[in-house]
């Protein structure tokens, strides 16, 4: 039997579907999928596999996380969707995209490219793989812990989102730490080299970001001709959560258009 998708489906109207970022949860777009529900969108805040409540698996690569979509698509009836994903989200609608593209009328890439990209998440792993869930009681004993690992604030608030009491006494992650540390590697793993998808598309980078850089657009446009790319203003990575009210702007604007 198909294991399908955890998520949480806000609104009625065109089809939505928002995928989070490596370490990442459906919950983390909660506010900005209440905000596309008012505009009319039925809105499916989606966990990816090992991710949030949706299941484990030992498996996961790109074309999986894909088939994974496919079936969450099906199993809600649904005939085609607009999709916004950041980061491994954006690399999951890429290749989504280009595999089934008759499911797909358009979508938003948050700051993500169709390329390779080292691995370079190992320090939050090791840091995340040293604390001790058996002796730690609390999420104030869990921050100060790893924040002899990572000193950004910002970073390690993400992070602790995904702790929640197992049972009495007992904290444990919603992502499968042990999975995604082995195949760490595939997160930074590009779409296939032939792949292309021919409808709207729209890159949003942050200006503080290094994962894209604004001359890149016409390498991106050889696997989406359609592209198009735009900046949000003092914005990392994270870019929906540093600047939320242009992020919702500028997607609007593209999603309705």
């Amino acid at each position: 039997m198909t294991e399908t998708l955890h998520s949480k489906i806000l609104g009625t109207g065109t089809p939505l579907l928002v995928l989070h970022g490596f370490l990442g949860m459906s919950d983390n777009w909660k506010t900005l999928g209440n905000q596309y529900a008012e505009e009319g969108f039925e809105v499916h805040l989606i966990d990816q596999r090992n991710h949030g409540k949706s299941f484990w698996s030992d498996d996961f690569d790109y074309d999986l996380l894909s088939e994974d979509l496919k079936n969450y698509m099906e199993a809600h009836h649904l005939e085609n969707a607009m999709i916004i994903g950041h980061s491994m989200g954006g690399k999951t609608a890429m290749q989504f995209a280009c595999s089934y593209p008759d499911l797909v009328t358009k979508m938003i890439i948050a700051d993500i490219g169709p390329k390779f990209y080292p691995p370079h998440h190992q320090p939050i792993i090791n840091g995340l793989n040293a604390l001790n869930l058996d002796i730690i009681t609390s999420r104030n004993q869990a921050d100060s812990e790893l924040g002899k690992q990572i000193t950004d604030f910002g970073t390690r608030q993400f992070l602790l989102k995904n702790l929640y009491w197992v049972e009495k006494g007992q904290l444990g992650f919603r992502f499968n730490l042990k999975v995604l540390s082995e195949k760490m590697n595939e997160i930074g793993e590009n779409i296939g080299a032939t792949d292309v998808y021919n409808g709207p598309v729209l890159f949003l980078r942050g200006d503080r970001s290094e994962y894209i850089m604004p001359n890149e657009i016409s390498e991106f446009r050889k696997h989406f001709p359609a592209a198009e790319m735009d900046t949000i203003d003092n914005a990392g990575h994270w870019l929906h959560a540093e600047n939320p009210k242009q992020f919702f702007e500028k997607s609007m604007v593209f999603l309705k258009s």
